[in-house]
């Protein structure tokens, strides 16, 4: 099976005080579906907040989770 790389960069934002610039964690990862009519959010860790931020993934971005082509099918089996 082939590996995907992903259509976006899943994201929390940690705002921080004091003049800084807000922190973007890598939390995970979004890949269509072969079918183009979905995605399967594949996530490494869950916000405190609640919110995800996707992305999609710059040029040399080697961090994300590889999904294979049996993960990435759509139909009957929803994840």
């Amino acid at each position: 099976m082939a590996n995907q790389q992903p259509n976006y960069r899943a994201y929390t934002v940690i705002k921080r005080g004091d003049g800084q610039d807000d922190f973007w964690l890598a939390i995970g990862a979004a890949f269509q579906h072969q079918d183009g009519d979905g995605f399967n959010v594949v996530l490494q860790a869950l916000p405190i907040d609640g919110k995800i931020v996707l992305r999609p993934p710059k040029a040399g971005d080697d961090q994300t989770p590889q999904a294979s082509a049996e993960d990435n099918k759509s139909g009957s089996r929803h994840r």
